[in-house]
Order: C-alpha cells, then sequence, then structure tokens
C-alpha cells in the first residue's frame, strides 16, 4: 500500500495532516476513513501513520498482547556463544500489528523480561497511531515467501556489534529494530556512505519523505522514547533510524 494521490490504496500521515486535508487529497469522505481505518470520535492522527483509502476485507481487530516464556534453544541456539543474558531472563512479547497491506497480523520479538510491559506499551502505540510493521515472526505465518530476514522487525539476537568484539544492546534483550530497510543505518555522508545496513536500502535515505514503515521523529519514534527507549536516528557518529535500545547504544 502507498502513494499519494485518487485511486490510490493508502496514505501516509505526513506533519500538518489532518482527516479533512486527507479525504480531499484523495476524492474520499471523512466518515469514511474513520469507518475504514476503525478512528473513534476525537482521534488525532498521528504522523507515520497510515489510513486506508479503501474499505477492507474485514475491519481492525481491537489491539492484543501477551508474554511467554523462552527456551535456550530459542535463546542462543548455541550455547558456546555463551551470549551475556540467561534464557530465563528473556520473554517472548506477542503484538498485534498492522502490515503493509493494512491486514492485522499477529507478530512476536524476544526482550529482556524488565522490558516486556515498555515494549507492549510501544507496540500498542504503534497500533493505535495506525503505523504499518512490515514483517515480524512468525515468517511462516506473516510473509512466508519472505527470504530476506533483514527486514524483521525484531529485538533479541546473540551478537556482537558489527565489527567488534562488544556485545550489542540485542544481546541483552534491551534494543528494537523496527522496519530495517526503511529504517536502514548508516556511516559516513551520502553518497559514499561507508556503511548501509541493511545494504539495500539506499532508496530509503531521503529521509524528508514519508513513506510506509519509515519512522521520524515527531512520527513513530515517539511510541518508544515516552517508554524508556532512546533512538538511535539521533546519534551523532552514525544514524541508526531503525534502533531503539534503553542505553542509548
Amino acid at each position: 500500500m502507498g502513494g499519494v494521490g485518487r485511486g490510490q490504496r493508502a496514505h501516509v500521515v505526513r506533519p500538518g495532516d489532518t482527516l479533512a486535508k486527507v479525504a480531499k487529497r484523495h476524492g474520499v469522505r471523512i466518515a469514511d476513513l474513520r469507518e475504514w481505518n476503525r478512528l473513534g470520535k476525537g482521534y488525532q492522527l498521528q504522523v507515520d501513520g497510515m489510513l486506508r483509502l479503501t474499505a477492507p476485507a474485514t475491519p481492525l481487530p481491537a489491539w492484543r498482547t501477551r508474554t511467554e516464556t523462552v527456551t535456550a534453544t530459542e535463546a542462543n541456539g548455541d550455547p558456546a556463544k555463551a551470549c551475556p543474558v540467561q534464557p530465563s531472563d528473556l520473554r517472548r512479547i506477542w503484538v498485534r500489528y498492522i502490515d503493509y497491506q493494512g491486514v492485522a497480523r499477529n507478530g512476536s520479538l524476544i526482550m529482556h523480561r524488565s522490558m516486556a510491559v515498555p515494549t507492549q506499551r510501544a507496540f500498542a502505540k504503534l497500533y493505535h497511531w495506525r503505523f504499518p510493521i512490515m514483517v515480524m515472526q512468525p515468517i511462516a505465518v506473516n510473509m512466508p515467501t519472505l527470504t530476506d530476514k533483514s527486514v524483521l522487525t525484531s529485538g533479541y539476537e546473540c551478537r556482537y556489534v558489527a565489527g567488534t568484539t562488544t556485545w550489542s544492546q540485542h544481546s541483552y534483550g534491551l534494543a528494537v529494530d523496527v522496519n530495517p530497510r526503511q529504517n536502514p543505518m548508516i556511516r559516513g555522508s551520502y553518497p559514499n556512505h561507508t556503511y548501509l545496513d541493511p545494504p539495500n536500502s539506499a532508496t530509503w535515505l531521503a529521509r524528508e519523505r514519508y513513506w510506509p514503515g519509515m519512522v521520524h521523529a515527531e512520527g513513530a519514534a515517539r511510541a518508544f522514547t515516552a517508554n524508556g527507549f532512546a533512538w538511535g536516528g539521533r546519534w551523532t557518529t552514525l544514524l541508526d533510524y531503525m534502533h531503539f535500545s534503553t542505553t542509548d547504544r
């Protein structure tokens, strides 16, 4: 979903948008926008949110979440890696999210147990703001044709910071990456970046644009910063637009 103008299926909210402006721009009724997106009375549009411009096959369901414990295999895979957090301190967090087709799905990510509630609150905001997420686990259900796992919105992963032997904050379950392709990590100046991750994400370096899944300071980033996370999009030595962590690392 995406695009601008009449005949498009979705509209990504920009600064200054109102329901009246969006309705006029796309030739639809305000009442239909409210119905198609299940916007309650007094709902305020949120930057980076995505509004349907056509009737959905089924109405969006209410937001849901739950947590469960994880096994040592799920947490670390290979015990020889000696990951820095015990599996008993991790939780799988299930959240309902909206994908790029405007379909509600149930996805999960693993975080430190101390971050379960802040993570749930952040994803609840994203859902209520109608912010789209490309894909979350389980891939076999949410995007069975996916082969590039670098696009996953995810949390815990037992790994080092790229190019170092320092544990990533993901290894402690204290960091979340949101829509990596649309919110890349960059080091160096455009167009000769010394590092771009994911490598196929150069299209989304134009941060003045508002496309599905992009995170902006005045938009989706606030769902996490309001819940104790710092945003890598505010760093100076590099920019990591996908990355939210409790330690600002």
